[in-house]
C-alpha cells in the first residue's frame, strides 16, 4: 500500500501521530543519551532475495466498528522472533525495504515496525536485539505517547513471548530475553483498557500495535484506514482476546507480507521480524 501522505508526515513529525487533545506526542531529546541507541555493526552487502515463499501467508484482512485492519498471527510452535534495525544510511534509508534489500527473505513471515524512534532511527527505550541491549529501559516521565504509562515492553525468546507493563517489567524480569522492545501506551492491562484511552478520541490515523493471547501467540495488527486508539484497543480485547497489548506507532506503521507482496514505504526505524521455523 502506497502512502505518501503518510511518508511526509512520518518525517515531519519524527514517526509519532499528529497532536490532538488527550493523545500527546513523543517530543524526545537527542542530547540524552539515555534515548539513544549504541553503534550497531555495519549492515552486510545486499543480498539476494531468494524465490518467493511457498507457504501461506499468516496475515488477514478484518474489519472492526467499520475500519478494515491486517491481522498477522505469530504461532512459537512454527515462528520465531526477533528485531533489526532498518538501516539508517545508503538508499531508500529507514524503509522495510531497505533492510529486506540486504538479507535472505526466503524463512520471513512478515516485518512490521516495531516501536518509536528518534529523528536518528533509533529505538527510544529499551531494545534488544540478539541478546544485545542497545538502549536501556526509559522509565522516565515526558509528553508523548511513549510515556502515556503505563508503557510497555515485548519481549521474549524461542516459543515464549510477553508483553508487561514497564514497572512490572523492571521488577520481575530478571534475565535479559533474545529480543525485546518498548513502547506505549499499553493499549490493554490484563484485560483493561488503557485508563487513559477514550472510547473513540479525536485522533486518527494509521496506527499498530500487538498482543499476546492465553496461548503465547503474538497478534499483530495495522489499521489499513485512519483508526483511534479506542477503537484498536478494544480489537485486541474483544475481538482478539489479548489480555495484554501494546501499542507500537502511528503514521508510519508498516508491514511487509512476502506472500501476498504487501510492502508499506513508511520511514521506520526498529524492526520486528517474525520468521518461519
Amino acid at each position: 500500500m502506497k502512502r505518501a501522505v503518510i511518508i511526509l508526515a512520518a518525517l515531519a513529525l519524527g514517526a509519532c501521530d499528529q497532536q490532538a487533545e488527550g493523545e500527546p506526542i513523543v517530543r524526545a531529546s537527542l542530547d540524552d543519551p539515555s534515548t539513544r541507541a549504541a553503534e550497531v555493526d555495519p549492515l552486510p552487502p545486499e543480498a539476494d532475495e531468494g524465490p518467493a515463499p511457498t507457504f501461506a501467508s499468516a496475515c488477514k484482512p478484518a474489519l472492526f466498528e467499520g475500519v478494515p485492519l491486517t491481522h498477522c498471527i505469530a504461532d512459537p510452535a512454527t515462528h520465531r522472533i526477533q528485531t533489526a534495525l532498518a538501516p539508517n544510511n545508503g538508499e531508500n534509508f529507514g524503509t522495510i525495504e531497505s533492510w529486506r534489500a540486504r538479507i535472505e527473505a526466503s524463512d520471513i513471515a512478515f516485518v512490521v515496525n516495531a516501536g518509536m524512534y528518534g529523528d536518528d532511527l533509533r529505538p527510544l527505550g529499551y531494545f534488544v536485539r540478539d541478546e544485545d541491549r542497545l538502549v536501556e529501559i526509559d522509565n522516565g516521565s515526558g509528553s508523548g505517547n511513549f510515556y502515556m504509562k503505563p508503557n510497555g515492553v515485548f519481549f521474549g525468546g524461542d516459543g515464549t513471548w510477553r508483553i508487561l507493563p514497564t514497572e512490572t517489567f523492571i521488577r520481575t524480569v530478571g534475565t535479559r530475553p533474545s529480543f525485546g522492545t518498548q513502547s506505549g501506551p499499553m493499549l490493554v492491562i490484563d484485560g483493561d483498557l488503557h485508563p487513559e484511552i477514550s472510547d473513540d478520541g479525536p485522533s486518527r490515523t494509521t496506527r499498530n500495535g500487538v498482543g499476546v493471547d492465553k496461548e503465547g501467540r503474538a497478534h499483530f495488527v495495522i489499521s489499513d484506514e485512519p483508526i483511534s486508539f479506542g477503537q484498536l484497543a478494544r480489537f485486541f480485547r474483544d475481538e482478539l482476546k489479548t489480555p495484554d497489548a501494546l501499542y507500537l506507532d502511528g503514521n508510519v506503521s508498516s508491514l511487509w507480507d512476502p506472500v501476498t507482496g504487501r510492502s508499506d514505504e513508511g520511514r521506520v526505524g526498529p524492526l520486528l521480524v517474525v520468521e518461519r521455523k
